[in-house]
């Protein structure tokens, strides 16, 4: 599969930006299971010249002829494209959790249960309660 992209550290975890023109229906079941795992729009340049964008949030490469969902950017429509139609799978959309990791979950949920408690406190003591 060739990826059109150079390959550097900042990138490192996810594909976002990357182009995946597969040459095989392996490569092509590859770049689907990243689209599908990916958490941001791709671009699918299909052969039938047809460009479509949008977000993978089904696929089954199980099934007689392996497709995939893909739920339109342009107008929130899902559709169905086999694998045999697409010629490369574009990151282009931005990965929303690229870079975030569970320990800034954490600490931001942390920082929103200490704000919350100060605003509990503070509207306990405007009511005398404190």
């Amino acid at each position: 599969m060739t990826d059109t992209k150079d390959h550097t550290p900042a990138g490192a975890g996810s594909p976002e930006g990357r182009v995946f023109r597969p040459s095989s229906s392996a490569e092509t079941a590859e770049a689907v299971e990243l689209a599908f795992d990916y958490r941001g729009d791709v671009t699918l340049e299909l052969k039938s010249g047809e460009t479509l964008t949008g977000y993978v949030f089904n696929r089954d490469h199980a099934a007689a002829d392996p497709w995939i969902e893909v739920l339109s950017a342009a107008d929130s429509d899902s559709r169905r494209i086999a694998y045999r139609d697409i010629l490369s799978i574009g990151f282009t959309g931005v990965d929303t959790a690229n870079g975030k990791s569970w320990e800034t979950w954490v600490s931001k949920k942390q920082s929103d249960r200490l704000a919350e408690a100060a605003r509990v406190e503070a509207d306990a003591r405007t009511r005398g309660h404190l």
